[in-house]
């Protein structure tokens, strides 16, 4: 019987403290993508997002960062990442879906703003910020270069060098 009792006994925990309950996660990282600005006129228009990030994770060189990027910077960070998990051959990084081109809504005599659109917008923001969200959660994808200058420098040189990062 004795040994039911002791088999049973609650594990020792450490008393919780203020600071443990109310102070940061040991591991965090946030990114949300805000602030939606159209530039430009005619076929030079487009929207830039903005990309705010906070972290204590050691891989990033930044622990907050404040950068803006377009759609089609999103499509570089994609392919890039999928061309870099081609190589790691075991461990395939799968890599989200963005939200899509809507090709329709850039089609001439529309009845709205098209692409433009207050909603579209606002629908395109919240996918993209899901995808940075995914990967960037990913642990293989945190060690590829092409996500830090996505998220922490701030202009996209689509001719560096493929590489990864190093934790400090």
């Amino acid at each position: 019987m004795a040994e039911a009792i002791a088999d049973t006994r609650r594990l020792y925990t450490k008393p919780q403290n203020l600071n443990d309950a109310y102070g940061p996660p040991s591991n965090f990282l946030e990114i949300d993508v805000s602030n939606p600005e159209t530039v430009g006129v005619g076929r030079n228009r487009f929207t830039t997002y903005e990309i705010r990030l906070k972290t204590n994770l050691p891989i990033f060189k930044l622990k907050e960062s404040r950068v803006r990027r377009r759609y089609s910077d999103f499509e570089w960070l994609r392919g890039e990442l999928e061309r870099e998990s081609k190589f790691l051959h075991f461990k395939k990084v799968v890599v989200p879906p963005l939200p899509g081109k809507a090709l329709f809504r850039q089609l001439p005599f529309r009845g709205d703003d098209g692409i433009f659109d207050d909603s579209f917008i606002e629908e395109r923001r919240q996918g993209l910020e899901q995808f940075l969200n995914k990967v960037a959660g990913h642990p293989l994808a945190q060690n590829e270069r092409c996500l830090h200058m996505f998220l922490q420098e701030e202009s996209v040189d689509k001719n560096y060098t493929p590489s990864k990062i190093r934790q400090a």
